[in-house]
């Protein structure tokens, strides 16, 4: 098989994306990580650009090794020494020489002609090549250049010494389609190309486009793919390292090619780059986003459960990731469910079962993440309780600093619905007081204790409570998102539990208490 070599530029063009300034430590770090990933090249920095950037280079230069290390420089000639400076400790290194061939850019930017340009790729790539064999050539802006120039540009490079030219997509201008006809054009017209000078690919991401243009000019003949780590880069930003590895280690069958990259490294390496730019990885990112191998509806849950391939197209322990996660929500299905408890440790069957399922589908329409805590409560306080006699149909509080509490409530008894009102001294007291309109049970509270199960605003509130209810004393537990609603559970489980023990099947009608 062909092998695609992987160029990173992490270091360089990611580096410029708005807010990164990554010091020499953190550079060298991530450089190390990278070559423990298995790319070829890594781009260190653009040393003319500061003493900063100087400094990482010559340290990524001194200490990493395996891959090539390389700099990029313009087509001066300080530039060009500059970055030989730097890259020479390099057991193995790379001047990276560029300059703008499009119109727009020779016009506003250069303000040079065509000919004064091609003079200075040439020139340049010679001054790099009297220090270095290994010499790339980019022609920045490829996309919106004029195709003719641009090749004979190129050609200058290759006949200067250049070992790779470089087709950069400067600006996220191309499609896919374009792209591989423009790779394609340079292999049959720039001689050497394809064939002993290495041609890549460099694309940006503004239309979105960079790893399916990237993946073009590979199918077109290109052998480079320039990209960074989670898509870092300009603007949009540069085609996404994990993304283009990916395609190509997943569809042998259309590629055919393969990279050097140690692909269990990439989740890792995606980390560490997120954590020293500060630049957080979104959770539908492909390959390495926390959601990339995360299951949440029902359908997509049960087919993962029962073969993962039914909707995973890679192994998400290829990539370093940890697994398929199934993500308990509004939209999961019942086995979903009982395979996380089962995964737990919770084992349940039966009513008991089809309860906790219940109850967990009410929690998800109001909560966005069901942790394991929020389980082990539901499941809890359905093992925990007894065959229910009356059932919680609905709840509604209402109350204010100018208005007494009351509560209406709606419980199911063996198919008929109950509704009674109550007031209190609080909506909590409004709605035990419906309860027992409802019921017809009067109890004494004995005690009473809230606790939250997780942090967050949005989380579980548990409220355990002991009812004396004619001289028994029963317990009663509840969760609920709202506090009142999670007091009204717990007070009517332990009502139902006094009506069970005692074989009830009709209100107890104790004395009032005092």
């Amino acid at each position: 098989m062909d092998k695609v070599r992987i160029f990173d530029t992490t270091l360089r063009d990611g580096e410029q994306s708005p807010g990164i300034s990554l010091n020499v430590p953190e550079k060298v770090e991530i450089a190390e990580q990278l070559a423990r990933l298995g790319v070829d090249i890594i781009e260190g920095g653009f040393p003319i650009s500061s003493d900063g950037d100087f400094e990482s280079v010559t340290a990524i230069a001194q200490t990493v090794r395996g891959p090539v290390i390389a700099g990029l420089s313009r087509t001066a000639f300080a530039d060009v020494d500059r970055c030989w400076e730097a890259v020479r400790h390099a057991e193995r290194n790379r001047i990276h020489v560029f300059i703008s061939t499009s119109q727009i850019h020779m016009e506003t930017m250069l303000r040079m002609a065509p000919d004064v340009v091609k003079k200075e790729a040439a020139a340049a790539v010679a001054r790099a090549k009297s220090y270095t064999p290994d010499v790339e050539f980019s022609a920045q802006d490829a996309t919106r250049t004029e195709v003719e120039f641009m090749c004979e540009v190129l050609e200058a490079a290759v006949e200067a010494g250049a070992t790779t030219i470089n087709i950069a997509d400067t600006v996220g201008f191309s499609t896919p389609e374009e792209f591989g006809d423009l790779i394609r054009y340079v292999i049959d017209t720039v001689p050497g190309a394809g064939d002993g000078v290495v041609v890549s690919t460099h694309c940006h991401n503004d239309l979105g486009l960079s790893s399916a243009n990237s993946l073009a000019g590979v199918l077109s003949g290109a052998r480079q793919i320039e990209c960074c780590i989670n898509g870092l880069g300009e603007r949009a930003g540069n085609a996404s390292l994990e993304e283009v590895v990916m395609a190509i280690a997943t569809r042998p069958d259309y590629f055919k090619y393969e990279t050097g990259v140690n692909t269990r490294e990439l989740a890792r390496t995606s980390r560490l780059v997120s954590r020293l730019t500060g630049y957080v990885v979104q959770p539908n990112k492909a390959i390495v986003g926390r959601n990339a191998f995360a299951h949440e509806s029902g359908i997509h849950q049960h087919g993962v459960l029962v073969e993962r391939r039914n909707y995973e197209i890679m192994d998400a322990e290829a990539v370093g990731q940890e697994g398929s996660r199934i993500v308990l929500g509004k939209h999961s299905g019942r086995h979903a469910f009982a395979d996380t408890l089962e995964k737990m440790g919770i084992h349940i069957q039966g009513d008991a079962l089809n309860n906790a399922f219940r109850r967990f589908k009410e929690l998800a329409d109001r909560k966005v993440e069901i942790t394991d805590a929020d389980l082990e409560a539901i499941v809890a306080e359905e093992i925990g309780g007894v065959e229910d006699v009356f059932h919680l149909e609905s709840l509604e509080v209402s109350g204010g600093t100018d208005r007494s509490p009351g509560a209406v409530v709606r419980l199911r008894k063996n198919g008929d619905v109950v509704e009674a009102k109550g007031s209190g001294d609080g909506m909590i007291d409004a709605a035990c007081s419906a309860i027992r309109e409802a019921t017809g049970v009067h109890a004494r509270l004995i005690d009473f204790q809230v606790s939250s199960v997780t942090g967050g605003i949005d989380a579980l509130g548990d409220v355990t409570l002991r009812l004396d209810i004619d001289g028994v004393h029963v317990n009663g537990r509840g969760v609920s998102t709202d506090v009142v609603e999670a007091s009204a559970r717990a007070y009517l489980s332990a009502v139902n539990r006094a009506l069970r023990r005692k074989g009830m099947s009709r209100a107890v009608q104790p004395e009032p208490a005092p």
